[in-house]
């Protein structure tokens, strides 16, 4: 009987077929589902007529995904490739007479006005956000982070008159409880935290092999 035969690629017969809309998450990702839900302090039992936990959870994750960071500085009249601190210029320093903002340079490192006790998670809770039930992997926690344009100069010198800072899309891989810094890793044009071989970054990025 050769009616009943099936195509070898019988899978990709099947994702070609698509009616209607569906529910179904088409969307490629790297980061867990329960990365992107905010955290609400509202009971899980909730009284007849209350606006239901899910429903809480899913207005406000609705709602900070329409907050851009760089645009709320700069409605606040703020240049965020100005909140790093470069290598002083003696021969280009503008002159009171000039009416130059700011007359000083940016110095100080945004470390110094750092401050978490309005933070809704620990840096540990935010990290653990990448643990998804049955599996051994951490997956990273979407962010954003303002990191230069040039990832070569940017690492050689991240004070350079040449770099460009922008608000950059990333995964968050570990934290550094000592320095206090979080390690991130840039997304590609999909989205994707992958490594230079196209794979996954669990874990932080430490391999079997260390």
């Amino acid at each position: 009987v050769t009616t009943f035969r099936m195509p070898e690629d019988f899978g990709s017969v099947l994702d070609k077929q698509v009616i209607g809309p569906t529910t179904e998450n088409l969307v490629k990702s790297d980061f867990p589902v329960q990365s992107f839900k905010p955290k609400v302090q509202i009971a899980f039992q909730r009284l007849p007529g209350q606006c239901p936990r899910k429903t809480e959870v899913e207005r406000r994750r609705r709602l900070y995904l329409t907050f851009d960071i760089a645009q709320l500085l700069a409605n606040k009249g703020i240049d965020s490739n100005q909140l790093m601190p470069r290598h002083h210029d003696p021969d280009n320093m503008p002159t009171i007479g000039e009416k130059k903002d700011p007359v000083f340079p940016i110095y100080l490192p945004l470390k110094i006005f750092d401050n978490d006790e309005y933070d809704c998670r620990t840096p540990e809770e935010w990290i653990s956000l990448g643990l998804e039930p049955g599996s051994r992997g951490r997956k990273p926690v979407p962010g954003k982070a303002l990191l230069p344009t040039d990832d070569i100069l940017g690492h050689e010198d991240p004070k350079s008159q040449k770099l460009i800072y922008k608000w950059t899309d990333v995964g968050v891989l570990d934290y550094d409880k000592e320095t206090k810094l979080y390690l991130v890793h840039k997304t590609d044009k999909n989205g994707l935290v992958r490594d230079e071989e196209g794979r996954p970054i669990l874990n932080g990025g430490i391999t079997p092999e260390g």
